[in-house]
């Protein structure tokens, strides 16, 4: 079941490598940075994942993506994903799961919830993600940290 939005973050890949084949799979390596907001943060992220081609026009992956809020705050997420092209180039949509195992300041309390992801590829290799945290059948979200007083909420 979803539960809280996140955030999102929008951005472009900054390289593409194709690997060694393992059989008859072809690996791609994608790397991307991007900007957009976490937790109610202002953030940049930067990643990396690796997916291959599956029959049928399956995409099949795994990646690791840093977080950085503008006053230093760092959340690390490690996951997984499928997904399928949706047109030419690079354009493909995918769900993806995973988490933070470690996460500070504003960003700490990601460290415990896992996490599902919208991510979307266009074909020029710009990209838009949106996160939600998982609650599962009968999981309470994650608390909400209460705003300071005289902030905004």
């Amino acid at each position: 079941m979803l539960g809280e939005r996140l955030g999102e973050s929008s951005g472009k890949f900054t390289g593409i490598r194709v690997l060694p084949s393992e059989g008859q799979q072809v690996w791609l390596e994608v790397s991307f940075q991007g900007r957009g907001t976490l937790l109610g943060q202002e953030i940049t992220d930067t990643g990396t994942y690796q997916q291959t081609f599956r029959p049928g026009g399956v995409l099949s992956g795994e990646g690791h993506l840093l977080m950085l809020t503008d006053t230093g705050d760092v959340a690390d997420w490690v996951g997984g994903g499928v997904g399928r092209q949706t047109g030419p180039g690079y354009q493909a949509s995918f769900g993806v799961w995973g988490s933070c195992p470690s996460a500070t300041g504003q960003l700490s309390r990601l460290a415990d919830v896992a996490d599902v992801v919208e991510y979307e590829v266009q074909e020029d290799g710009s990209y838009h993600w949106t996160m939600w945290a998982w609650t599962g059948a009968g999981v309470p979200s994650i608390p909400r940290q209460e705003a300071p007083t005289g902030a905004m909420a």
